[in-house]
């Protein structure tokens, strides 16, 4: 193990090594989303999703090739998704603000590992309304592996350790219950078994503030999405939305929902229940 303090580097060199590995590997997170259980090989040279045309070696450049050419194909024109910009910005963002939450350099390795899944679970999930158990899978191993390093370590106990479990088994029999009495119509199974790996990842005390915080941001930015959708179909000759019930299921998938909460609590230790508390 290797602490953090220990590497002799000015942190403002360790914060900008962290955030261009980190647009790097969201580079590499971009193909992957891409050819995930389609049979493309991964090892395949990139190309433009519209011309098929291969891309040069100075198109390759994370952000910086998406900002010079102005989101376009240098030889068709189309527009290139902004979701290649985002998902490179994101995790470079990510991978920085990992580096103030940990302090040995394997825990920071095994984070990097666990936000890098969660991004392709994220964006997987929000195009295909889908998660693969495969990334559930390897998300909890990962969490699992950052939990054993910092019992090993001492930052956490053995008893604080089986006190996560079961609070992220309690998170996981919450969602449950909403699937169940839902009949899926709320939330999918996928999102229950999501619940376990997130809970693990913001421990104990915090899988409550985890569980409310995913139904806020949820219910904020689905009311937003559809002010948008009304306001954009009201505009055109007078049309509305169709009147036919909205949920935030109907509007966008549930566990970005729950991915974005257990970040902001990664890095903020944001606690719900401190907003009520008036000591």
């Amino acid at each position: 193990m290797f602490p953090l303090t220990e590497l002799f580097v000015p942190s403002w060199w360790l914060f900008s090594v962290a955030f261009g590995f980190g647009v790097i590997v969201g580079s590499f997170l971009n193909v992957y989303i891409y050819r995930f259980h389609t049979g493309k090989s991964l090892s395949g040279h990139s190309h433009c999703l519209s011309c098929a045309t291969p891309l040069k070696w100075f198109e390759l450049f994370p952000l910086l090739s998406y900002l010079a050419l102005r989101a376009r194909c240098r030889s068709c024109g189309c527009k290139i998704p902004v979701r290649y910009f985002l998902v490179e910005l994101t995790t470079g963002l990510l991978f920085l603000g990992s580096v103030s939450v940990v302090t040995d350099i394997t825990e920071l390795l095994l984070l990097w590992l666990i936000l890098a899944i969660l991004v392709i679970i994220t964006v997987y999930d929000f195009y295909h309304f889908i998660i693969p158990d495969s990334l559930t899978l390897a998300l909890t191993v990962s969490v699992a592996g950052l939990l054993a390093m910092q019992t090993y370590l001492g930052l956490i106990s053995v008893d604080g350790l089986l006190l996560d479990m079961g609070a992220a088994a309690g998170g996981v029999l919450f969602f449950l219950f909403l699937w169940l009495i839902s009949k899926g119509a709320w939330i999918g199974f996928g999102d229950v078994k999501l619940a376990f790996p997130l809970g693990l990842l913001v421990g104990a005390q915090l899988v409550f503030s985890f569980v409310v915080l995913a139904f806020w941001i949820g219910a904020a930015l689905s009311l937003t999405i559809i002010g948008v959708l009304y306001l954009h179909n009201r505009g055109k000759a007078g049309l509305q939305l169709p009147t036919t019930t909205l949920t935030m299921k109907s509007a966008v998938p549930f566990a970005p929902f729950m991915v974005a909460s257990s970040l902001v609590i990664l890095f903020t230790q944001f606690n719900v229940l401190q907003l009520f508390s008036f000591a």
